[in-house]
């Protein structure tokens, strides 16, 4: 298949690129190159060879799809691009609107067009896979997990331009007969995550001597399901999901905030020792605003429907996730311009 990828050179949309290569799969990636995604991401090979094409530009941009429908005849679109940290989504929430909503709407009527165009084998072999989150379904108390009936409940900016994103691609599905999927996983982590996200910054911060920020408590609740098994179910979807269907993708890793940065903390006490347990590091702060307590999935369509199911466990893919980390310093020295910055965000200061 040819496949468009769009916020292909973040950290989802690069992992899906090279799985989309290693498969055989010709691919065209479209990503605006905003501060979260990075060329490095796509690798040291020629972007524009064996069987892949970089393309520079804002799914916003009208003209810039029709160009690129045409010139390259996608059998699918894999959607990854989106604005997608919360606490800049409390600082500035009209970039979340404009790339999330907006450049989702740019990109489903440019697709709808392009669809409408064939015929054949190919008009019915065409899909538009959607990628979302679980924050679009609100927070869980201790007990029962989201499934695909759960109500949307969309707590933060970033979770309703999301919200609004699903129910458009849906909506595209039902009036103009696009043949939409729609996707909404767990958190993700793992190598090439851009350094403001929890699992990095622990690492980051903790190896820079840096106080450790946990919001609250730390007893906030995330299921964790590493990337490379979020893209090895997204190719199940893309190849064998049914149309109109909403799949949601976890890990069953349930973790306290508080527990993973221990856990972190304790696998650089072993790979990194510096005198004193990173533990000591650990700082409590204000809370983020409306922060959900709990977000847990229930996956059993995907893994009953289309025999998916995650091959990395959380004590593995924490394990590789510092590991990396801590090998790839030029990578992540770039992404943080030469120095560590950790300036906090999320505190609802800037109206926007």
């Amino acid at each position: 298949m040819r496949l468009l990828i769009t916020g292909g050179a973040g950290f989802i949309g690069s992992a899906t690129v090279h799985a989309a290569l290693a498969a055989g799969h010709r691919v065209v990636t479209l990503d605006k190159l905003t501060y979260a995604g990075s060329l490095d991401n796509l690798g040291d090979g020629p972007l524009n060879s064996n069987g892949h094409r970089f393309v520079q530009g804002d799914i916003a941009d009208g003209e810039l799809l029709a160009t690129l429908f045409r010139v390259e005849q996608p059998d699918a679109v894999l959607h990854l691009a989106a604005e997608t940290h919360v606490d800049r989504s409390i600082d500035a929430p009209t970039a979340f609107i404009d790339s999330n909503i907006v450049g989702t709407v740019a990109l489903l009527n440019a697709a709808r067009r392009y669809r409408d165009g064939l015929t054949g084998e190919r008009a019915d072999r065409f899909r538009f896979l959607h990628i979302s989150t679980d924050e679009v379904y609100g927070a869980l108390g201790n007990e029962g997990a989201f499934d695909d009936a759960s109500p949307y409940r969309p707590n933060s900016p970033y979770a309703a331009s999301k919200a609004s994103a699903d129910m458009l691609v849906r909506a595209w599905g039902r009036t103009y007969g696009l043949p939409v999927l729609i996707t909404n996983c767990s958190n993700n982590y793992g190598p090439r995550q851009f350094p403001e996200k929890l699992i990095p910054l622990t690492v980051l911060n903790a190896i820079h001597g840096l106080p450790i920020p946990v919001y609250g408590s730390g007893s906030n609740v995330r299921d964790w399901l590493y990337v490379e098994d979020h893209v090895s179910a997204l190719m199940t979807i893309l190849e064998r999901g049914c149309p109109g269907e909403i799949y949601l993708v976890g890990g069953r890793a349930e973790q306290r905030n508080i527990d993973l940065v221990r856990r972190i903390c304790r696998l650089l006490d072993e790979w990194r020792p510096n005198g004193r347990p990173y533990e000591d590091l650990i700082s409590f702060v204000s809370d983020r605003p409306g922060h959900d307590f709990r977000y847990a999935i229930d996956d059993t369509r995907l893994r009953t429907s289309l025999d998916w199911s995650p091959r990395i466990g959380i004590d593995e893919g924490i394990r590789r996730t510092v590991a990396w980390y801590l090998d790839n310093e030029p990578w992540w020295q770039a992404r943080c311009q030469g120095r560590w910055q950790s300036a906090r965000l999320g505190l609802g200061a800037v109206a926007a």
